[in-house]
């Protein structure tokens, strides 16, 4: 056999050493190619007498695999087409299952072939690679602080369909199974451990040293579910603890999704019926329940958009050729508000040196405390160690002095939405920076080609626009100017991949993409209490149509003072016919006349006690002119009117040019929805 993603090694014990090193690519995947060559190599280690067991590791430094290339998925959803064209609907969904399955069967293979096999985890090994080592029969994990075990396939509409789902029912108490499942978390080494997930941590340099003596002591090559007498961690799922698990998990899977996230849904079915049977029976189960899954549009437009589409974007699809890669070593924030405090914190976490910058010392201090509040956070938790935080707090230089500036190679402006004050930090930065600078405007609606009217070089000026918090949100707009250049956009790119963000480049409006989807969200739903439909129901109906906010809680995060400003500037940029009434009169009594500003003083279209759960306002209901009886509402028709509401505003942007490459329009719409986005006001 020709070995081109694995290489093998058979020692004098008979310990069959593999080693997955795919040729070409930075991480291993799952690839038809490679599935076929560990098959081969399964067969191999059952039928040859010389071998023992098998210790598969990776070649990789820093990762055993990511699991499976998706774009294979997508090739079998693009196989159901064609079958389904040829044959008819009966031979397409066989052809599908079969297709689908073929992981999981290899898996089983590995399971039942009569050959202890061990996994030596070093680094990342997710997905369908960690239900590759959970099908061994032993596995150990580096105690390297990058290796992390996981099943994240919930976040791309999918779920673990090569016995994920069997294989951690099985080893873990139902109700914590369906929780990892569920979340789709990466899980460090130490924990994983507890779980019983892997089954030995080790330092790195004697992993694989572990594993061959694992096999040659007599290391079982049976797993516990394949043994007569075998029980499960919780228990029957018609035990007493069984029903105290699954329609709690139920109810819980329909509180968070709304029924919106089929993948999740098959996989509590999954575990619920495979947890009834014998193993194979089960996987079978599971296999089914992930075909129909593939089918699904929610999968299809989550693995499209979530994976294939953000991949391209975060590999620099949209970055100018012509310009070399930059790599920043020094970069500037001014402005060391809550916004500019979170693009120092990332941008310092990234390794790059900041100068956070603000009116006076006191106020730039505050801004790296800012800082290691959040980083003191991970440590306490044990995302981070206190060397780590001392090295990241030791790249924030907090100062009033712009000259401090010099030599960024980058510098973010994040001051308050004002042109006059946006001004006069361009004034400043300008005068301290090199000629080779790239200036970004951290702005949320003000057009980047009237800021930059006040640059004296324009073509090295450009948008960056952060999502609040910076430090938890994914999506960033990178907005081009009338005049901005090829060197400022792909510098901006190149800083926004090196903090790890997904940027989506936008050309120059107000509001630019997202922004503008959002306000079209909230004015749908200041509409709708203006006609009278029941507060409550508003917010409801949002969630149902899978929004993770309603609009007037996500109005609240906002600020309703900062959504006058908006109403406001627009009305001077654009006149009266670009304001709508009904939205401007609610805004101004919330505002004007009940001094509601939202969740910064505790009360807006909710009430935000000092301790408990916020509570929609009761006097929202003497703001209504009318009010219409819920009873005679289609609940449809409210959850399409939100929906439609950003679907055409997202139209606009195209038809506009502002949104030029359908991927950005796709992963822009679903990460701000996700992200929560808050304009960038200091």
């Amino acid at each position: 056999m020709t070995e081109t993603n694995f290489r093998t090694d058979l020692d004098a014990d008979g310990v069959l050493s593999i080693v997955w090193d795919m040729p070409g690519r930075s991480m291993n995947v799952l690839t038809e190619d490679a599935i076929r060559e560990l098959a081969s190599l399964v067969e191999r280690v059952a039928s040859d007498e010389a071998v023992k067991g098998a210790v598969i590791s990776s070649g990789k430094p820093g990762s055993f695999s990511g699991g499976a290339d998706l774009t294979m998925l997508e090739g079998l959803a693009r196989l159901y087409a064609t079958e389904m064209a040829k044959n008819g609907e009966a031979a397409a969904a066989k052809a599908l299952f079969d297709g689908s399955r073929q992981l999981s069967l290899l898996y089983r293979r590995i399971e039942t072939c009569g050959k202890p096999w061990v996994a030596a985890i070093n680094g990342v090994c997710l997905g369908g690679a960690f239900e590759l080592a959970l099908a061994c029969h032993w596995r150990i994990a580096s105690n390297d602080p990058s290796t992390r075990v996981g099943l994240p396939e919930v976040k791309v509409g999918l779920f673990p369909g090569a016995g994920g789902t069997q294989r951690v029912a099985r080893l873990l108490p139902p109700g914590d199974a369906l929780q990892m499942l569920m979340k789709g978390e990466q899980i460090r080494p130490d924990k994983a451990r507890g779980m019983r997930l892997v089954d030995e941590v080790a330092p790195k340099d004697e992993m694989l040293a572990k594993a061959k003596a694992w096999i040659v002591n007599g290391g079982k090559a049976v797993k516990p579910w394949d043994e007569k007498g075998f029980k499960l961690p919780g228990g029957p799922v018609w035990s007493k603890p069984g029903f105290m698990t699954f329609p709690p998990a139920n109810a819980i899977y329909r509180r968070e999704t709304q029924d919106n996230y089929p993948a999740i849904r098959a996989m509590l079915q999954s575990v619920f019926d495979g947890l009834q049977l014998p193993m194979d029976l089960a996987l079978t189960v599971e296999s089914r329940q992930f075909a129909k899954v593939l089918r699904s549009p929610e999968a299809a437009a989550m693995i499209r958009t979530l994976f294939v589409s953000m991949q391209e974007l975060n590999k620099g699809a949209r970055r100018p050729k012509s310009v070399p890669e930059t790599k920043l070593t020094k970069v500037g924030v001014v402005g060391a508000g809550f916004m500019g405090a979170g693009v120092a914190y990332v941008t310092a976490q990234a390794g790059i040196e900041v100068i956070l910058v603000d009116r006076d010392q006191d106020a730039a201090d505050k801004g790296k405390a800012f800082a290691e509040k959040l980083i003191s956070g991970q440590v306490v938790k044990g995302r981070a160690t206190g060397a780590q935080r001392d090295a990241l707090l030791s790249k924030i230089t907090p100062t009033a002095d712009y000259g401090a500036l010099a030599g960024c190679d980058l510098v973010v402006e994040a001051v308050f939405e004002d042109p006059k004050v946006k001004a006069e930090v361009i004034a400043k930065v300008e005068a301290a920076i090199g000629p080779d600078a790239i200036f970004a405007s951290n702005t949320s609606t003000l057009p980047i080609s009237g800021l930059a009217k006040a640059s004296s070089r324009p073509d090295q000026f450009v948008g960056i626009h952060f999502f609040s918090p910076v430090e938890k949100m994914l999506l960033v707009e990178v907005i081009v100017g009338e005049k901005t250049g090829d060197k400022a956009l792909a510098v901006a790119l190149d800083y926004v991949r090196a903090i790890k963000k997904t940027p989506i480049v936008v050309r120059d409006s107000r509001g630019f993409y997202a922004n503008r989807c959002v306000i079209a969200y909230m004015l749908e739903g200041h509409l709708m209490l203006s006609e009278g439909v029941p507060v409550a129901m508003i917010e409801n109906v949002a969630k149902q149509a899978g929004m993770p906010v309603g609009p007037l809680s996500l109005n609240d995060e906002v600020a309703l003072d900062l959504g006058l400003k908006i109403i406001d500037a627009t009305r001077a940029q654009l006149g009266d016919e670009a304001v709508n009434p009904a939205q401007e009169k609610l805004l101004r009594a919330l505002v004007e006349t009940h001094g509601r500003l939202g969740r910064k003083n505790r009360k807006g279209f909710y009430d935000y006690p000092e301790t408990g759960k916020k509570s929609l306002w009761p006097g929202l209901a003497d703001l209504q002119d009318k009010k219409l009886d819920p009873e005679t509402l289609d609940v449809t028709e409210l959850r399409h009117r939100l929906l439609v509401a950003q679907a055409l505003e997202a139209a606009r942007t195209v038809e506009e040019g502002v949104v030029t490459d359908m991927r950005e329009a796709d992963v822009g719409a679903i990460l701000a929805s996700a992200s929560r986005p808050i304009p960038a006001a200091r």
